[in-house]
């Protein structure tokens, strides 16, 4: 090797070495992540015939971070077609499926889950009456279809407004509820399963196997302004919302109370229902501050 072209090379390493490092853009520092809070996941259902899903995601804590985790679209049914159950939604639940782009995905772009409600409508099918396992996972390939074309991140299962008997479907039996979240759990293993614990379908559930209850990610009390943690087995503290808030009509000095009383019992889910349309920023803030030690505001 000459000489000169040695000294070059050692010289131009030698340069390298001492100039400072500049990332690229392939190598920049990461963007800043979302803000995140600590404290019990809040859930927030919406009755859509009223009211739009996307006020959900207007609701911010003081430092960036989602008011509510989940929202829930209230509701889709459970129809009686003269021979099995069918899923129903109505023409407004129907309308915000079908306006995904400005109702749903808004949302899950900022964090926040979307789950469909499910409960009966007064024909006689529900979720406790099942007749049969192949019954149970019909109905749940139909919910599954459903939560795949819409993009949704899970589903709530319901057992009010059934009127067992009606049209001569059978009575509740104490095999439906597990059949049925047995199946849904195997078609959608990733998906969001929650149970508002009512009905007959809740009194099977409080006797069944940890192995049923463990399918599922959360239980809350039904009773609106009311503190009673769900018995299911193979659900603990961290799955259950002993408190029950109707932000429309439960008094909000009782819900802050109930959201007291989550945080200092160690319950790791604080359910709210009817989120009304417009700024219901006081009432939400006096929640977050017992729930998460910040102020909501409405955006």
């Amino acid at each position: 090797m000459k000489k000169s072209m040695k000294f070059g090379i050692v010289a131009a390493i030698a340069a390298m070495v001492a100039a400072p490092l500049v990332p690229s853009a392939a190598t920049a520092a990461p963007a800043a992540t979302a803000a995140t809070k600590s404290g019990p996941t809040s859930i927030a259902y919406v009755e859509v015939n009223n009211d739009q899903l996307a006020n959900v995601g207007r609701y911010q804590l003081a430092n960036g971070a989602n008011a509510f985790d989940v929202a829930i679209i209230f509701a889709a049914n459970i129809n009686w077609n003269g021979s099995k159950a069918v899923l129903y939604n109505n023409d407004k639940v129907q309308a915000t499926l079908d306006a995904a782009a400005t109702q749903i995905k808004p949302l899950q772009a900022k964090g926040i889950k979307v789950s469909l409600s499910i409960l009966g409508n007064h024909q006689g099918a529900g979720i406790a009456n099942f007749p049969t396992q192949a019954a149970a996972q019909d109905f749940a390939s139909q919910v599954t279809a459903t939560v795949t074309k819409y993009g949704l991140d899970g589903v709530d299962l319901d057992d009010e407004y059934s009127d067992y008997g009606t049209n001569g479907t059978p009575q509740p039996n104490s095999q439906s509820i597990g059949w049925l979240i047995t199946a849904l759990r195997a078609q959608m293993p990733s998906k969001l399963l929650s149970f508002y614990d009512i009905g007959p379908a809740a009194s099977a559930l409080s006797s069944s196997s940890s192995t049923i209850g463990s399918k599922l990610n959360y239980a809350w009390n039904p009773y609106y302004g009311s503190y009673s943690a769900p018995s299911i087995p193979g659900l603990g503290k961290s799955a259950l919302s002993p408190a029950a808030v109707d932000i429309q009509n439960t008094a909000q000095s009782t819900a802050v109370s109930l959201a007291q009383r989550t945080v200092q019992d160690g319950y790791g889910v604080f359910m709210t229902y009817n989120l009304p349309g417009g700024d219901k920023s006081a009432y939400v803030s006096a929640m977050t501050q017992k729930l998460y030690g910040q102020a909501a505001t409405y955006h």
